[in-house]
């Protein structure tokens, strides 16, 4: 799992929580790397918006979407883009600030205040970054 990043987001997530002074219950929408569908079930666990072994539990709940806790990828994430090599970024930066900004129309995430953003590069590049609604 490490080999995928489950590390590496990890480490990077508590640096950016820590950075941003809030946690995991703050965050309103996400944005994550899902280039395989098991990343995106990786990466709940390494945001720490779930407890380690609980992902599958957490999904089946609902709370990964709409009405849930937390609503990952409205814009449909990677996969549903191709996953545009260079251009993944920022396409989940956009996402964030539309949602933020309350302009995401049938997407918008209701009171979406915290959004955080999930990019991994496998061989050892990994970006967590957290955005807040002003």
């Amino acid at each position: 799992m490490d080999a995928v990043g489950r590390a590496m987001g990890y480490a990077a997530a508590r640096q950016a929580y820590e950075v941003a002074g809030i946690g995991p219950e703050a965050i309103d929408v996400v944005e994550l790397h899902d280039c395989f569908s098991v990343n995106e079930v990786l990466a709940y666990e390494a945001l720490g918006l779930c407890a380690e072994g609980e992902a599958a539990a957490f999904i089946e709940a609902g709370d990964n979407t709409y009405g849930g806790r937390y609503v990952t990828n409205p814009s449909g994430g990677l996969i549903s883009k191709g996953h545009p090599l260079g251009a993944t970024g920022l396409a989940q930066c956009f996402e964030l600030v539309t949602q933020l900004r309350g302009q995401a129309e049938a997407r918008q995430v209701e009171k979406a205040r915290h959004g955080i953003a999930h990019n991994i590069g496998l061989g050892g590049a990994c970006v967590v970054s957290i955005f807040g609604a002003a």
